[in-house]
Order: structure tokens, then sequence, then C-alpha cells
């Protein structure tokens, strides 16, 4: 037996395999965590892919720059300056609206022009070279090939081809606004270094040529259209001409002296009647005087001929009033005063009647010149508003005419500086910086194009690592197991290469280095079956799939405890592909079969293995009626004797996935390892194998990984890695 320390037999009992199925033990190596050593292990493993990426990007980058033919861009500047002299009426026409983005953006479209483009190709003969006319080019190799097979397409027409060229030279074409200024950057992209920058400054030269042609275009056709509207007015003026003398001569007015002679005549006439209304005026006042009741005394104040006749008057009639009251009325001096007073104002009375008299016809006189000159008034008045009537349409005409004379000055003087405007044009651009030849490449870029291939190689190699690790469904570590199946992990089997091999066998191998890795995780396998409080002796070893290594580690096992001192005996209970037989030379020798079936007693049937003593039993004669036998009483009861015989009795049973046999020796056993082959066996055709031996009731005491590769698995980053580093050689003899 192992020579096991005493208080490991009574060492407490490990949790049940499967008492962690509702979740995955925590560590920072769990698969699922994303922990930033976790996904350095994940770097770490992965690693050939990213290093695959890194390395083929830049690869395929290196052999393309060799293929590809350099490209050299050549660059102009051009300014976009709008002449400020236009004609008011023609800014439309002739100036440009104010710089803002749109029109910046218009001009480099107006660049990346067919047009443009079209000239350009015709000016460098563009469609004699090969670079920018595919017929000119000559044929792949592929190309011919397939045209063996396939029918060759029709021949471009001139029309076509001529097209493509211009089509590939506008794509050569560049054009940009410099950032916050009205220059513009004009670039031409070719193989050739000087034809990309004749390119350039010819595109700019075109341009600019665009520019002053348009602008004298449309001053070509303001002139014209001016021309025209100057023949239109001058018909307009004579015909309005014409028109205000047929109606001067149909009314029978005089231009510029009629008017005056009517307005000069009312002026005259009512002056004189103004006049003639104060003569009245005054006359009437005299008469009104003379008439009145101041008598005499107001036609004193009117006629000057009864002044001296009033004072006699009233002389006389003072000294009547004196002499009446000193001598009284009847005195003869009084009655002779009496008689002379009365003489005077007989004399005042008639020459007061003569002025009344004379002032009265003079009334007369001027009131007859008041109502003539009123008549006259009428008169000039009447023949005024017929001339004033017949001026009306007479001066709606003139003010036409003088219109259309003023708008033909306007356009003759607007003529004039068109013209001169045509003399003086200038390109609304001019180049301010030629286009020089390319010295180096713009295309393509080596440090730039390996650099993002560099890049790219990383990020793919980095997400192919990620996608990789999604898609990996395999066992690659003890961690794995206990998360993924809830089963502890009793051993990681190396792979054995052919060069530690040599001439041996796998199963042989424990034998003639026992001090090996190897050997080391068979012990370790072993340690992990009885360290239970119940140590099993019964175990049953399958796998899922086939190929997994479960008969040689069957022999590689049963080997091991023998070394140790057990009493072991190993049965290959896989009728179907038996292997003891071909591994320990014992093909031909009584099996399982034979005793099962009553053809052979056990002892004849127990073999010995003289590299390390262990007893085996082939599985004999593959028989159809062998197969069943393996749930029969007999092998219940060969197995009780077997258990009270040996130590460890190892049952090689066939896969547990495919085959019945399996499961019924799992039942039969005190427990069951589940072989499963490092990073190789899907989970789910473990998950099922597991399912199945779960549901004959077998009891599972944990999974074994083999054909480890102990190179790949050490530098996966797992922690049962450890075990497999070059520090821990001196432990080890291979």
């Amino acid at each position: 037996m192992l020579n096991a320390p005493a208080d490991i037999a009574s060492a407490p009992s490990l949790p049940s395999p499967r008492r962690m199925r509702a979740g995955a033990p925590s560590g920072d190596g769990e698969r699922g965590g994303r922990t930033l050593t976790s996904l350095l292990d994940v770097l770490r493993r992965r690693r050939a892919a990213i290093l695959t990426c890194f390395l083929l990007f830049p690869a395929l980058a290196g052999i393309a720059l060799n293929r590809i033919t350099p490209r050299y861009t050549a660059v102009a500047a051009v300014l976009h300056e709008p002449s400020e002299y236009a004609v008011r009426e023609l800014q439309s026409i002739l100036r440009a609206d104010p710089m803002t983005d749109t029109i910046m953006a218009s001009q480099v479209e107006i660049i990346r022009g067919l047009a443009i483009a079209e000239r350009l190709v015709d000016r460098l003969g563009l469609e004699k070279l090969p670079e920018f006319n595919a017929a000119l080019r000559p044929v792949s190799p592929l190309r011919r090939l397939l045209g063996r097979f396939v029918t060759p397409p029709i021949p471009p027409t001139l029309a076509a081809i001529r097209r493509d060229v211009i089509q590939a030279a506008q794509t050569g074409i560049h054009a940009r606004v410099v950032k916050a200024s009205r220059v513009l950057e004009i670039g031409f992209t070719a193989g050739q270094p000087e034809l990309a920058a004749r390119a350039a400054n010819l595109v700019a030269a075109l341009y600019i040529e665009d520019q002053l042609q348009a602008k004298v275009a449309a001053v070509r056709r303001a002139s014209q259209w001016l021309d025209t509207r100057i023949t239109d007015l001058r018909r307009e003026v004579r015909e309005a001409d014409d028109r205000i003398a047929a109606y001067r001569a149909g009314q029978g007015l005089v231009q510029g002296v009629q008017a005056g002679l009517d307005t000069e005549r009312i002026s005259r006439v009512n002056t004189d009647l103004l006049g003639a209304r104060n003569e009245l005026a005054q006359a009437q006042g005299r008469l009104e005087a003379v008439r009145g009741r101041a008598g005499g005394a107001a036609q004193a104040a009117v006629a000057p001929s009864v002044l001296p006749l009033r004072n006699r008057q009233e002389e006389l009639s003072a000294q009547l009033q004196a002499m009446l009251t000193r001598l009284g009325p009847n005195h003869p001096s009084a009655q002779a005063l009496q008689s002379q007073h009365a003489e005077a104002s007989r004399a005042v009375g008639a020459e007061i009647g003569r002025v009344a008299a004379a002032t009265e016809a003079d009334m007369r006189a001027v009131r007859a010149r008041v109502a003539s000159l009123e008549q006259a008034m009428r008169d000039a008045q009447a023949q005024q508003g017929q001339s004033a009537r017949a001026q009306g349409p007479l001066s709606a005409m003139e003010r036409d005419a003088e219109v259309s004379r003023t708008l033909l000055q306007a356009v003759m003087e607007r003529t004039q500086q068109t013209t001169q405007q045509a003399a003086i044009e200038r390109a609304d651009a001019r180049v301010i910086s030629q286009a020089l030849v390319p010295a180096a490449p713009s295309a393509p870029r080596p440090p730039l194009l390996l650099g993002g291939a560099v890049a790219l190689g990383i990020l793919l190699g980095l997400l192919l690592a990620w996608l990789l690790e999604l898609a990996d469904s395999t066992l690659r570590s003890g961690e794995e197991v206990r998360t993924a199946l809830d089963l502890p992990c009793f051993a990681l089997v190396p792979e054995l290469s052919a060069l530690q091999l040599g001439r041996m066998r796998v199963a042989d191998y424990i034998t003639q280095r026992p001090l090996s890795p190897f050997s080391e995780q068979l012990r370790g396998l072993r340690a992990g079956l009885w360290l239970g409080m119940t140590r099993p002796k019964l175990v049953a070893i399958t796998a899922a799939r086939p190929d997994e290594g479960k008969t040689t580690l069957t022999l590689a096992l049963a080997r091991s405890a023998a070394m140790h001192g057990e009493r072991v005996i190993a049965l290959d209970c896989d009728v179907r592909k038996p292997g003891f037989g071909r591994l320990l030379g014992a093909e031909a020798a009584p099996g399982l079969s034979e005793h099962l079936l009553g053809h052979a007693s056990l002892e004849q049937v127990i073999q010995h293995d003289p590299l390390s003593g262990m007893q085996f039993i082939g599985s004999g004669a593959a028989e159809i009626g062998a197969r069943g036998l393996l749930g029969s009483p007999a092998m219940a009861a060969l197995l009780t004797r077997l258990a009270e015989d040996y130590d460890l009795v190892l049952l090689d049973a066939p896969p547990a996935a495919a085959m019945t046999d399996a499961r019924v020796l799992a039942a039969l056993a005190d427990t069951t390892l589940l072989l499963v082959r490092w990073h190789h066996t899907p989970r789910g055709v473990v998950r099922h194998a597991i399912g199945l031996l779960e549901e004959a009731q077998a009891k599972i005491g944990g999974v074994v990984l083999t054909r480890v590769d102990a190179k790949a698995h050490v530098r996966s980053g797992f922690a049962d890695a450890e075990i497999y580093h070059p520090r821990y050689g001196g432990y080890f003899r291979e």
C-alpha cells in the first residue's frame, strides 16, 4: 500500500463531489472573472493567436507596399479675391456675393467638376497614359486565365473610354479651403511626380481662366442688354416728342409763350381792377360825406372850393348873433346882416351841390371802369382755365418724355462704364503658390500603413483571443473542472512526447521513471482516492469519449499502486475494444469473458505484470454473449471476491457517453473516475456523460485531466500549472 501518514486515514472527509452544483468556487483564476490577473492569463494562453495577427498584418502590409504603385500629390495655392468694381444696376451680374463658407465650398466643387477635368485631359493628353486609360493597361494573368473559360466582355466604345479617363482625372483632382481664409489648395495625384505638378498648376490656371471668362461673358451680356435698352429708349423718346408736337398743334398751344401771356394779362387786369375799386370806394366816401349829416363841414373836408364860402358864412353868422344880441332882430342893420347871411348860406349850398354832382359823376365813371375790368378778369380767367385744361395732358406727355430722356442718359453712362470695366476686368482668383514637383510619394505612406497594420493586428489579435476564449468549451485546468462540473480534479496527467518515451510504452513509463511528473500525478490521483472517510476498493475508470487515455491510465495507476506495496488488480472491462492484451502482451490468454461464461476459473484468467508486480485480467474473447455479462450476478460475485482479496480493484470501463457497459460497471463500483482529455473534450459532452452515470446511481469520485500539454499548460496562467514550472525541476527525474 501507499505509505500514508496515520493521521490521513482519520482525516475528515472531503465535501461531496456535487456539493456546489448551484455555484462555482471563488478564486482569482475563475474563468468567468475579469480581474487583471485573469485577463493577463487569457492573453498568455492566447498569445499565439495574438502574435500571429501581430505578425500577419504587418507582413501583409509590407507585401502590399511592395505591390502598390507609389502615388504623388502636388498642391498649388489659389487666393479667391473677388474684385470690388461693379456697376450698381449690374451688381447681381458682375459682383460676387460676400464671402461665406457656402461660397468657398462652391468654388471647391467647381474645381472638382467634370468641365475642368475634361479640359485637363485634353491639355495633358491623359488618354494616352495607362494610369488613366484602363484600355491601355496590359491584361493580367488572372484575367487572361479567366478569359479562357468566360466569354470576354464587349470592348468599350471610344466615348466610354473617354468618359472613364475624365472620371479618373476628376478623381485625381483634390481641393480644399484653408481654414478661416480665402485660400484654396488645389492638388492632383498621379503616378509621376512631374505630371502631378503640371496637372495641379494647370487645374489652378483653368480655374482662374474660367473665372475670368465667366466675368467677361457677364460683362458682354450686360453690354448687349444695355445696347438693346438704349435703342428702345431712343425710340420711346422720339415717339413721345412726336405726340407732344401733334397735341400742341391740335390745341393751338405755343410752347413756353401762351401760359406766360395769360398769367401776365390776368396780373395786369387784376392790378387795374384793384385801383378802380379803390377809386370807387373813395368816390362813394366823398359822396356820402357830401350827402351826410355833416353837410358843408364834411364837404369842406372833401372840396377845397367850399372852404372860403364856409368861412364867410361863419363870419356873417357870428356878426349876426352879436348884433341880434345887441340890437335885436328888427333893427335894420340886423335885418341887412341877416340877408347877407342867407346869401352866404345859399352860396355854400350851391357849391356843395355842385361838388356832389361832380363827385357822383366821377363815381359813375369809376363804377363803369370797375365793371369793365371785372369782365376782362373773367375773360382772362376763362381763357387761362381753357389753356390749363389743355396743358394737363401736355404736361403728362412732357414728363414721360423727360423720364425717358433721363433714363436714356443714365443707360448711356452705364454703357460707357461697362465698356471701361470690360477693358480692366480681372479674375476673382489668383495663384499665390505654384505646385512643386513632390519629392516623396503621398501614398502609400509606409510608416502610417505599417503602424496601422500593427495596431490592427494587435486589436484583431485581442479580439481573436477573446473570441477563442469564449468559443473554447473544453476543460483546461482543475479550476475549470471544479467550476464547470462541481467535481474535484484529482490529477492533470501530462502527455508524454516521443522523445520522453523513446522505445517505451506510456503504460511502462511509470515503472522506468518513478520520479517523473507523470508518476507524481498518478500518485496524486491515488491519494485523492483514499483521502476520504472510506477508501474505495472497486474503482471504475471511464471517459466521455474514446482516445481519452483511460486504458493507459488504468494500467499506469495499477502499476503505481503496486510499486508502493498495494495489492492491485486491473480488469479490462472494455470487451468491445480491449487494450490490456495489446499493451501487456497477453492477447491469447483467457480473460474476463471466459471467466464470466464459466469457461475458465479465476486463477486461470489472472495474470501477473513482471514490471510492477500488479495483477490483471484481460477482456478475453469479444464474444457477443459476453457483452451482457458485465451486469450479471457472476460479475457482481467476481467483484465481491476481488474486493476481499485485493486492496485496489481497477475496472477499465468503456466510454460512458455511448456505451451502456460503463454505466453498469460504474453502478457496481465503489467510485468512478471520469477521464477528460485536456483542452479537447467539450464540456457539453462531459456533462452528458456525467448525467448518464448519475442516472445509473454511480458515485463519481472525481475527474482526471489526461494528455495535458505541459509546456502549453505552464504558460496558461492557471494555478495548477505551477506543478509543471521549471522551478520544480529539482524535484523530478525524467
